[in-house]
């Protein structure tokens, strides 16, 4: 099958394909006009999912294309599912465009795979065999599985994936350039990695289950984030850290009621299994404040509420750290990427009470009751530095769409791990 051409105009398009037509055909291909379009990117979004709507499988994009132009196409054009192929336009942005490019191909088939073909091993094991094969030598990994998570003091993982015969995984995997093996640690990713989220006893309907397999869209999009930053010439010692579990119900599970002890002598009362990912979280968080890393961000599909506030358009920024979280905005914006701050104040600690621990995981009521996404960084942010120096937290309200819409493919959509990649960089 030859090529099918797609060009951009600033023409409108002939009068018999409609009055502002945004897409017209011809023998060759498409043109994409933008003359009269209030957002030309979303334009170009919108003519991409109709080309893939018709089955147009090899797009050749021809003409003067902007990287940023011919980025929107891609993120739009390519569905999960036998996906098109792009043939680049002839600019200076072409390699630039080939990483990008594979780090969202890497991300999105990560969380798009089935949660049967995606154990929390096997995510943990896929994470760092791409790290390690962007980065050689220069990374090396250490995988905490099962009952040794139990040893090691990391409960939160251990208790939420012990009800599952599939067991749990801490993966360590460190990018060190420096070649000295006492370098400082310049920054930590930490990504929450439920594999399958049915709630647990706190059981989910079919209809919430169906799409919980996206629930390591926090761990994909931190991986998929520092393998883009490395291909970029990142020259920092970055640590990254997958908290992977699988959340299900056995004679084995953790239950409403179980009273968790952290490893900085934190309780916490179980009184929501559903509110899993903040507690494998807070394991990955204690690690990363462990290494004495100046920036900690951590990325999770960690609250309905966050996407109750923001849709499925924006992330979610969470920081106390003024500072930094102005320069995860100022790289979100920089690199077109969505991410908007929401609440976290000192209180936001202590609002989910216990008469039984420090804290509880949540409210036990819908949701977490009001400011549930506050509530749940609140929470988080119990387990680094007690003034939140450095730490970032992002939920991931846009990481998927369950249906595919009139500018973006059904499935992940790997947004954020641009913004991540260029923090790591200027930070």
């Amino acid at each position: 099958m030859t090529d099918f051409d797609v060009c951009l105009s600033q023409e409108p398009a002939a009068q018999q394909w409609g009055d502002n037509a945004p897409l017209s055909m011809n023998n060759t291909g498409a043109t994409i006009h933008l003359s009269d379009s209030p957002d030309p990117l979303r334009s170009i979004a919108v003519a991409a999912r109709t080309l893939d709507n018709l089955n147009i499988s090899k797009v050749r994009l021809q003409g003067d294309w902007s990287f940023e132009q011919q980025w929107t196409f891609a993120m739009s054009y390519t569905r999960p599912r036998t996906p098109g192929t792009i043939t680049w336009a002839d600019t200076p942005d072409k390699d630039k465009l080939k990483n990008h490019f594979a780090a969202l191909q890497f991300t999105r088939q990560l969380v798009n795979d089935t949660p049967e073909d995606l154990s929390p091993e096997n995510l943990a094991r896929r994470a760092a065999n791409w790290i390690k094969e962007l980065g050689g030598d220069k990374v090396s990994i250490e995988m905490t599985t099962g009952e040794a998570l139990k040893d090691a003091g990391w409960m939160g993982i251990y208790n939420v994936g012990r009800g599952s015969e599939r067991p749990p995984v801490l993966l360590e995997a460190d990018f060190n350039p420096t070649g000295n093996p006492n370098a400082p640690v310049d920054a930590v990713l930490v990504g929450k990695g439920i594999t399958f989220d049915s709630g647990g006893y706190s059981i989910k309907s079919s209809e919430g289950m169906l799409d919980m397999k996206c629930d390591m869209g926090g761990a994909a999009t931190v991986t998929g984030a520092l393998g883009l930053a490395m291909t970029s010439g990142l020259k920092k010692r970055v640590k990254l850290l997958l908290c992977c579990a699988e959340n299900l119900i056995s004679g084995h599970a953790y239950k409403l009621g179980d009273v968790i002890t952290y490893k900085n002598g934190v309780t916490v009362e179980v009184v929501n299994t559903d509110a899993e990912g903040r507690l494998v979280l807070a394991d990955g968080l204690l690690r990363a404040t462990e290494t004495g890393a100046p920036l900690i961000i951590d990325a999770a599909t960690l609250t309905g509420a966050a996407m109750v506030a923001l849709g499925k358009d924006y992330h979610a920024v969470f920081s106390m750290d003024e500072a930094a979280r102005q320069k995860m905005l100022a790289s979100a914006q920089q690199e077109n990427e969505k991410f908007w701050p929401l609440p976290l104040e000192p209180f936001h600690k202590n609002r989910c009470p216990s008469a039984f621990a420090d804290t509880a995981n949540s409210r036990p009521q819908k949701g977490g009751g009001g400011a549930g996404a506050s509530n749940a960084a609140g929470f988080l942010a119990r387990f680094v530095n007690p003034e939140g120096k450095g730490w970032v937290h992002l939920d991931l309200a846009a990481a998927y769409n369950g249906s595919a819409t009139s500018d973006m493919p059904v499935g992940a959509t790997a947004k954020g791990i641009r913004s991540i990649a260029r923090m790591l960089h200027d930070f």
